[in-house]
């Protein structure tokens, strides 16, 4: 009846998981039982779960990565505390491990789940959540272009996450590392569930990654505000644009590549299987074929955070937009064409190897020509070093190190000798701590415009010390590490010569824990103080964003604006333009729906009834999809209007309509014109 779900998949015995397991049910019951107290769960439902507001939609995402980028870090401290115990022939072992204190096979799957969460579940739904709070602000649009699409793609996400969380406590992740190596990912090799885990969870997860894309791209098109031509575009705007664009053409290769190992795992058929007609370098090519777009796919949004906080706290229009535009453009298309450097070594001819390794190259020119012109907007500048500058700054250092350590690495003599080395892990950390600093830059920036209050900034600069130092104390003993010659992936390391590096690398991993206790702390204390913003945060904000009120309404803006400039809240400062409408007009809304909260839960559920092959449950989840698609269907709901009036009451007292404001319950007739 349950498939292949027995009680023996349940780790009660592992000393290990099961105080995680006791902690995580002792949060959720703490959260519940807050909830039910509070008696806010009719809250949480209409204004949360059932949202279709973008704004409501980002914080979740980001909430999201959070939660799963503490996981990942969990991940990485048992990754790094098994190598500094394990090291040399006579290092002990604990927990019925020979060395240190992990079997080979749960490493393994902690190491494959490190890679999966850090890529797939923290940095794509911390960036991805920063687009749909800010794009729809920066172009004048009241929502994205679909609004229940938008809410779909979150919980689609959230159920893809949920697989790999669940993971954890009922059955085991995969052991063939995120990329899915192959033949090891093949059921004749890894017949357990953990790869069944892994595949669902990323396959599900990329479906709603290629419906944002798909909104992201529909709004920019055709929502921008009147006046807003594509040379008036912010370039957080345009780099997401090219960002979604990357999404819609290789993440359904992703889609295809994982229904092929499906194919092979549930009906037997031999696509990847080298002894049986198939070829595993087909899943390998199609694999990175998405696997590096994806990592533009992550690192553009993180540059278009940048020339946005670069230029407020510079105090100083972007040195060379139409260049930075070109760049993201460039940077997007030569993309697609480097994947193969990622197996010099597999024996490809000198011919591939030298156009993967120019192309390799060539990438770094528009890099470079963004790096260059942040550096020339902050150059003369007066340079306020608030925290979402230090953190902007750092990044630009930390992609100088990725990126030159890209090239070395694009050059096939020097990859010959580092590869599968934790050099190669190095290089790759120091492009996600672009990703991760300019998210955070991201969200300490944006916070106030959205929540009415600023972070911490004592707090926070904490955070940004330790975390700093954390990185420095990992990676920069990494990259020498792997110049010595440590490969990647070892459980137990077998030359004594690296013990410095790796005791190196645990403090580091510990320092992190420090900048998390002051993250957490920055935001416990801002929460409690709530000290508010003020209209302008910061005072020095640029564009159309920053023209809403403080926190951002969720009508967003009280009538629609026209766009005069680039940076338009500036631009109207300067030349003492009005920043506040004197006119209301009655402004259209989508109606919230628990549709696609239900749907997530729903695919959840298949999901892991597909991966522990409970057969009625997948024919009853399946009809459930096809049964919401159908209702959904039938949806001729269109909104409702909020009148003129009502909409000056909120203007006036702004708390009313903020984010965590409840709202009246609204009918469902249109009447009048609406805006």
């Amino acid at each position: 009846m349950f498939g292949r779900l027995t009680l023996d998949a349940i780790p009660y015995n592992n000393p290990i998981i099961v105080p995680t397991f006791i902690v995580a049910a002792l949060a959720g019951l703490v959260a519940v039982g807050a909830v039910l107290y509070y008696k806010k769960l009719g809250y949480i439902w209409r204004e949360w779960l059932c949202s279709v507001d973008h704004k409501k939609i980002g914080v979740m995402y980001i909430i999201l990565g959070l939660v799963m980028l503490f996981r990942g870090y969990a991940d990485g401290l048992m990754i790094r505390t098994q190598q500094a115990i394990a090291i040399g022939p006579n290092s002990p072992g604990f927990l019925g491990a020979k060395h240190g204190y992990l079997p080979p096979f749960h490493f393994d799957q902690i190491y494959s789940a490190h890679g999966t969460i850090m890529l797939i579940f923290a940095a794509t739904p911390l960036l991805t959540g920063l687009g749909n709070v800010i794009v729809p602000l920066q172009i004048g649009a009241r929502d994205m272009a679909f609004p229940y699409l938008n809410a779909t793609s979150l919980w689609l996400t959230f159920a893809g996450a949920a697989l790999v969380m669940i993971s954890l406590f009922v059955g085991e992740f995969s052991s063939a590392t995120w990329v899915g190596l192959m033949p090891y990912s093949e059921m004749a090799s890894n017949p357990g569930v953990g790869v069944d885990y892994w595949m669902w969870a990323i396959q599900i997860s990329s479906i709603g990654t290629t419906f944002n894309s798909i909104n992201i791209i529909a709004t920019i098109v055709k929502m921008r505000a009147p006046g807003m031509t594509w040379f008036k575009l912010p370039v957080f705007s345009w780099v997401q644009l090219t960002t979604a664009i990357i999404g819609l053409t290789a993440f359904p290769i992703l889609t295809v590549a994982l229904t092929m190992l499906g194919i092979d795992r549930y009906l037997g058929t031999h696509f990847f299987t080298a002894g049986m007609g198939g070829n595993f370098m087909l899943y390998i090519n199609l694999f990175w074929i998405w696997g590096h777009p994806e990592v533009y796919f992550l690192v553009l949004p993180a540059f278009g955070v940048l020339s946005e906080v670069v230029p407020a706290f510079s105090r100083k229009a972007l040195f060379g937009y139409p260049t930075m535009v070109a760049a993201s453009f460039s940077i997007a298309g030569i993309g697609w064409m480097v994947w193969a450097h990622h197996f010099f070594t597999m024996g490809m001819g000198p011919n591939q190897i030298g156009f993967f390794s120019a192309a390799t190259m060539i990438v770094g020119i528009p890099t470079g020509v963004k790096a260059f012109n942040w550096l020339f907007t902050m150059y003369r500048g007066r340079i306020s070093y608030e925290t979402p500058m230090l953190w902007a700054m750092i990044s630009i250092v930390l992609l100088l190190i990725g990126g030159l350590t890209g090239m070395m690495l694009s050059a096939s003599v020097i990859d010959y000798s580092v590869h599968d080395s934790v050099f190669v892990v190095a290089h790759f950390h120091c492009m996600v701590l672009v990703i991760g600093a300019s998210a955070f830059a991201a969200v300490i920036f944006w916070w106030p415009k959205v929540f009415g209050f600023k972070l911490n900034e004592t707090l926070g600069k904490w955070f940004f010390w330790t975390f700093i130092a954390g990185s420095l104390l990992v990676f920069v003993p990494m990259f020498m590490a792997g110049l010595a010659g440590e490969t990647r992936r070892l459980d137990y390391v077998f030359n004594t010569a690296l013990a410095p590096y790796m005791l190196w690398e645990e403090v580091g991993v510990l320092v992190y824990l420090a900048s998390i206790f002051f993250f957490v702390a920055m935001l416990v204390v801002s929460l409690w103080q709530r000290v508010p913003a003020g209209e302008s945060p910061w005072g020095t904000e640029r564009g159309l964003e920053w023209l809403t009120r403080t926190p951002v309404p969720f009508y967003n803006f009280a009538v629609t604006p026209h766009v005069n400039a680039l940076d338009e809240t500036s631009w109207r400062r300067e030349v003492g333009a009005a920043l506040r409408p004197t006119r209301y007009v009655p402004i259209h809304l989508p109606h919230g729906s628990g549709l696609p909260f239900i749907l997530g839960m729903d695919v959840f559920a298949w999901g892991f009834a597909l991966t522990w092959r409970i057969d009625w449950l997948i024919v009853l989840t399946t009809i459930a999809m096809i049964a919401i698609v159908f209702i959904r269907s039938f949806d001729r709901n269109e909104g409702f209007i909020i009148p003129a009036e009502e909409v000056e009451a909120y203007e006036a007292n702004i708390s009313t309509a903020s984010i965590f404001a409840e709202q009246p319950k609204r009918g469902h007739g249109l009447v009048g014109e609406a805006h």
